[in-house]
């Protein structure tokens, strides 16, 4: 039967920060009622509904605050593509137990068999598991880090990123970097160390990036800390960004006159 809560109850119930549970509270009580549970039972319930629904909306603010593309998630991987992995190497990153022993990920291939759409998926699975993620491409890091030169916060930014759990760098060393841009990447690299987890997509062999950086002997040591500490993933096959392009729906053209559903609009991150 339908119920309606008393104002005070909702009242309380809002003072109290738990005003989510007004919309969902005369269903479990009815479900109570029908199903003879105790009140011990049903307030557990209750309460367990609202410990979800915290979680839920935590996890989602952690991935936007990662700057994850919302799309790239394991879930909507596409199995069927031509781009061969190891799917057993990935399956045991996907437990983060990476993450918890403070190790790196190294997700290398040549340009659009999906590098970036896997290190997001893990990131995407790592905000769920409460860990602090960060989600920037090489080129804006190193952008971040000029600018906070000139405007003196380059300690608390250095500081912000060799502290989140888990670091992913997309597309790293496609250009040469300047002696200053090469200290801060040999600095991030040397911190973050066995403190917590980098994962970087590149393009490049390891071996590439010497070149990359102003100073060899910074390279090799920056390099190698992080090429011991990490899983490697390699990727090959076809191109993974057709199957994210645009898709004409199967659903036929909307009558006259029918509204579309609109989304809040998200920022588009092509996969690489």
């Amino acid at each position: 039967m339908n119920r309606s809560l008393a104002p005070e109850l909702c009242a309380a119930l809002k003072k109290l920060r738990l005003g989510p549970i007004i919309d969902t509270l005369p269903a479990r009580i009815a479900m109570a009622e029908k199903d003879n549970v105790s009140f011990e039972d049903l307030l557990l319930v209750v309460l367990s509904d609202e410990i979800a629904r915290r979680q839920s909306t935590a996890a989602f603010r952690r991935i936007q605050a990662a700057g994850l593309e919302p799309d790239m998630v394991t879930e909507r991987w596409d199995a069927t593509s031509k781009v061969h992995f190891d799917k057993r190497l990935y399956a045991e990153l996907q437990s983060l137990r990476f993450v918890e022993a403070r190790r790196n990920v190294l997700i290398l291939g040549p340009v659009g068999v999906g590098k970036t759409f896997l290190a997001c998926a893990l990131g995407h699975l790592a905000c769920l598991a409460a860990f602090h993620v960060l989600f920037i491409r090489a080129d804006a890091l190193l952008r971040r880090l000029r600018q906070s030169r000139l405007d003196n916060s380059r300690d608390g930014l250095m500081a912000e990123l060799c502290s989140v759990d888990v670091l992913i760098i997309d597309d790293f060393a496609l250009e040469p970097m300047s002696r200053d841009e090469s200290r801060d990447m040999y600095q991030l690299f040397v911190e973050r160390n066995a403190r917590a987890s980098t994962i970087v997509t590149s393009n490049r062999d390891t071996a590439e990036w010497l070149p990359v950086f102003d100073d060899m002997l910074l390279a090799q040591s920056a390099i190698d800390r992080f090429k011991n500490n990490a899983y490697d993933l390699v990727l090959d096959g076809e191109s993974y960004r057709a199957r994210l392009k645009p898709q004409v729906s199967s659903e036929g053209p909307l009558p006259a006159g029918k509204a579309v559903k609109t989304t809040k609009p998200t920022r588009s991150r092509s996969s690489r």
